[in-house]
């Protein structure tokens, strides 16, 4: 027996008596294979490529429209704040109006006061100058008339009275 297994060659795929049924049977599973391949899971395969390419084809057209709906969106965010900006411009330009008419009126009644004020100032200014004045003349008399007393000398009061009024008129327009 032990020659039997050396005359035997060592792989039986290799021994060139059984290459034409190995060939046959090669063929068989081939033939097999391809029958299962484009019968069952090519048929598959394409459904899946075909649903991918769906899938992406509509996910494309969804990003698309997506896209647009964010630039109108953006479009309109801008034009809300362009208006709301021109809106409170608006405001603005009104309450500094309302503020400074508010002031202009604000300022009329204080110069108005001070018109009055200024007006009361110069009439008791006017007062006090005119009692000022009378006070002077009094002042004058009695010291011309304590001067002449004095002096030795007798005067009426009526010219003492003449000659204080006289030269305080000549001092007054200078």
């Amino acid at each position: 027996m032990a020659e039997a297994d050396a005359a035997a060659p060592g792989m039986p795929q290799l021994d060139f008596a059984t290459f034409p049924n190995q060939i046959f049977w090669l063929v068989v599973a081939i033939v097999i294979i391809y029958l299962m391949l484009s019968r069952v899971a090519l048929p598959r395969i394409g459904a899946v490529l075909a649903e991918r390419r769906g899938t992406i084809t509509n996910d494309l057209a969804r990003a698309e429209e997506l896209r647009q709906k964010a630039e109108e969106a953006e479009e309109a965010y801008q034009k809300a704040l362009a208006d709301a900006r021109a809106k409170a411009n608006g405001i603005i330009d009104k309450a500094r109006a309302a503020m400074q008419e508010d002031l202009d009126i604000a300022l009329q009644k204080a110069d108005a006061e001070i018109a009055a004020r200024t007006a009361e100032s110069e009439r008791r200014i006017a007062e006090i100058r005119e009692s000022a004045a009378e006070a002077v003349e009094a002042v004058a008399r009695d010291t011309a008339r304590e001067v002449l007393d004095a002096l030795g000398q007798k005067a009426d009061a009526r010219s003492v009275n003449a000659a204080v009024t006289a030269r305080l008129k000549q001092v007054g327009a200078s």
